[in-house]
């Protein structure tokens, strides 16, 4: 198939969006490749903490976040992140996303301010990308 995802679900509609939906194991080489076409170091995921599932690839995180409601994602579940696939650690992630801005979730900001949420999110991109 050509892909390096164990399991993924590629979405396009006629919107324009692109992208996968990890629920397996990606390859790291695959987001320095989609991070090479698009904005050079870095690529856009939403990650449903619930389903330990994300998309990844896409322009916007509003388009993932849509294509994960679309699939039975629940929106109260749904962080935006950039995720810099040289990095590692700490610095691999970067919770800023305007989809992250929830007041009725206590969340007021960009980033993701509730500590368990964020190691929730870290622990699936871990589990997520490999390599």
């Amino acid at each position: 198939m050509g892909f390096l995802f164990a399991k993924s679900a590629k979405f396009d509609n006629l919107d324009g969006m692109n992208g996968e939906i990890a629920d397996k194991p990606v390859l790291r080489e695959k987001l320095f490749r989609m991070a090479a076409e698009q904005f050079g170091d870095f690529v856009k995921a939403v990650v449903d903490v619930e389903r330990e599932i994300m998309a990844i690839g896409a322009d916007l995180h509003a388009d993932e976040e849509a294509i994960l409601l679309e699939r039975g994602s629940v929106q109260k579940n749904l962080w935006g992140v950039n995720i810099f696939p040289e990095k590692s650690g700490d610095e691999r992630i970067v919770f800023n996303s305007m989809i992250n801005i929830r007041p009725s979730q206590g969340n007021r900001s960009r980033g993701v301010e509730d500590p368990d949420i964020r190691l929730k999110i870290r622990q699936i991109v871990d589990k997520l990308i490999v390599g």
